[in-house]
């Protein structure tokens, strides 16, 4: 919850960020093959024809199992992040990779490749009684380890650690990369096991208040443990992805950095952890969000960084080759400086949740929703980016009015149960002119749904939302046809794109794929108007490319079912967990673990 690290089939840490989501990056390669960096624990010789790979997540947990299978034994790999103790400032900033010999005996190799700083400049290893400590500049990082290593020339021209060792049955080997420290300690001081067993205790007790008693419960329980690894645990913010640059279409030029605090994904994310039975981290991202938005009196951000240390400045590096090939490499982004009036609608339905299931809202939640509602009476009528943040021209987007309107129509009813002054006749009058606005300008005859923006004929998928926020009754002929509409134009089976990039001016050359909030969005719209078995049937297909850990892209490709986009997305998650929620509570579910 500082920090995360992502770990390939076969044992290799190709992505991770020290010490926070958005620092520069110490292992790469996910970027860049041969510059990024990696950190790899796996048998000798490589995977072909040498081994057999599986991974697990330890059963309602945060700890990955890298399983090794060879002709001469078997061994698996545990990689957990420990957690700072109770109460405490700061957390370790550790990966540890604990290796077990179950069968027989395994050759295994270590390959210890840090590229501190986006492998921008040289990182240098030198050995100590425990491992390497690696530098760059001011930064620090350490492979501690029993391991005897050596310090080798590898391919980019850098050093890297290598070292082999033989696991047998029953042994156990405890290698740790330390972030930040300046002298390297002692493996066993490092307490490995008491970390783990810590991560373990920690892990059940979350899942322990999850109030969920639904169908494809396994899927659930992934998602919202997902959820919390990224949040960053310091402020209370909660990062929409915790990757940069993961294209949208594969060699295009659609990538972005996302380990930065939107407000939408945020608050939808506090909402789901709202009906979960888990309101303190909601609250602690309501908490951290009102002290942001007080810094800008006259607006609301669409995006915060997750400290105040964090920069938006966007930049791209072009010394990195990008995923696949995929550049640019960006780091940063500018839609922090959007304008996207969506945001308070979204703000306003995390605190409706959390007032339906907690009761009477806290004076921050309610100073929160307020100022919500005060903006959208003051910005609603202006264009804006919307919620897929062009980067063409601002336009009156639909999505957004209708947003506007949810902010405008929560405060009006959450205001009746309060006694105090608030401007509740203004939001109302405001409501309704807003509504009556945007039926006569958002609806498209010839189109017989709701279109992108006033004056378009643009098909967008953002519309499915509409019979989840109550804008129109969910049996008004209008929702239907908009559902049947975006099916026909954006829909390949349950896979659903956000627009025609050919209709629309993004500012972007070049497509993107289809994004699995969208097929969680269509599943809803489907179950709300009725087509309860097609809902499920689509599910079902949404589900099963998953990855082999039930975690979720931003996007796939409908045809190659390939994930495109930042990984693990918050967006995608929040999707299965409402929509597992709305299946399960109209019988529909099967059940699942």
């Amino acid at each position: 919850m500082n920090s995360c690290a992502l770990v390939t089939r076969d044992g290799v840490i190709d992505w991770a960020c020290f010490p926070r989501f958005d620092s520069p990056s110490c292992f790469g390669a996910i970027l860049d093959d041969t510059k990024g960096g990696r950190f790899s624990i796996a048998p000798v010789g490589g995977p072909a024809g040498c081994y057999a790979a599986s991974q697990r997540y330890l059963p309602e947990t945060t700890v990955l199992e890298t399983s090794f299978e060879t002709a001469s034994g078997a061994v698996v790999v545990e990689d957990f992040m420990p957690r700072a103790a109770l109460r405490a400032p700061g957390s370790p900033h550790q990966i540890i990779r604990i290796v077990r010999g179950r069968r027989g005996s395994v050759d295994m190799r270590l390959l210890f490749q840090p590229r501190l700083d986006y492998a921008r400049g040289a990182t240098s290893l030198e050995p100590t009684a425990s491992g390497v400590l690696a530098r760059n500049g001011g930064e620090t990082v350490a492979l501690v380890t029993g391991v005897p290593v050596a310090i080798e020339r590898a391919p980019d021209g850098g050093e890297q650690a290598v070292g082999t060792f033989t696991v047998r049955e029953g042994e156990v080997y405890h290698v740790v990369a330390a972030y930040g420290v300046r002298r390297a300690p002692s493996v066993r001081s490092m307490d490995c096991e008491a970390k783990l067993r810590r991560v373990i205790r920690h892990d059940h007790a979350t899942v322990s208040k999850l109030t969920y008693d639904g169908g494809w419960r396994d899927l659930v329980v992934r998602s919202f443990l997902t959820l919390h690894l990224l949040i960053y645990d310091p402020t209370g913010a909660i990062v929409a992805a915790p990757t940069t640059s993961l294209p949208e279409a594969i060699g295009g030029p659609r990538n972005w950095d996302y380990r930065f605090s939107w407000l939408r994904d945020g608050a939808w994310t506090a909402g789901i952890l709202f009906r979960l039975g888990d309101p303190h981290e909601g609250i602690a991202f309501v908490d951290w969000i009102v002290g942001q938005c007080w810094l800008a009196i006259d607006s609301m951000q669409i995006l915060y960084g997750i400290s105040p240390e964090s920069s938006f400045a966007e930049e791209t590096l072009d010394h990195l080759e990008g995923y696949r090939g995929s550049g640019p490499v960006r780091i940063g982004n500018d839609a922090a400086f959007h304008r996207q009036l969506d945001v308070f609608g979204e703000v306003a339905l995390s605190l409706e949740a959390y007032h339906n299931h907690y009761g009477s809202l806290s004076e921050n939640a309610w100073e929160l929703l307020r100022r919500s509602a005060d903006l959208a009476c003051d910005l609603w009528h202006l264009p804006d980016r919307g919620i897929w943040e062009v980067r063409g021209p601002e336009q009156h987007f639909v999505y957004s009015k209708i947003m506007c309107w949810v902010a405008l129509d929560r405060a009006v009813r959450i205001a009746q149960t309060r006694s105090d002054d608030s401007p509740v006749e203004r939001w109302r009058d405001e409501a309704v002119k807003l509504h009556a606005d945007i039926l006569a300008n958002g609806w498209s005859e010839a189109k017989q749904c709701f279109v992108q923006a006033y004056g378009s004929e643009t098909v967008d998928a953002s519309a499915l939302l509409i019979p989840f926020v109550g804008f129109l009754p969910k049996g008004d002929p209008r929702v239907r046809s908009t559902v049947k509409r975006v099916q026909q134009e954006l829909a390949t089976g349950p896979f659903v794109r956000r627009y025609r990039t050919d209709e629309t001016d993004d500012g972007l050359a070049g497509g993107e794929g289809a994004f699995y909030i969208l097929s969680f969005w269509l599943i809803g719209a489907l179950l709300a108007i009725g087509e309860t078995d097609d809902a499920l049937a689509r599910f079902e297909e949404v589900i099963s490319t998953a990855n082999h850990l039930g975690l979720f892209a931003e996007m796939i490709d409908p045809s190659s079912r390939t994930a495109l986009g930042n990984f693990p997305q918050a967006f995608s998650h929040i999707g299965l967990i409402h929509t597992a929620r709305n299946l399960s509570r109209n019988g529909a579910a099967h059940e699942r673990g």
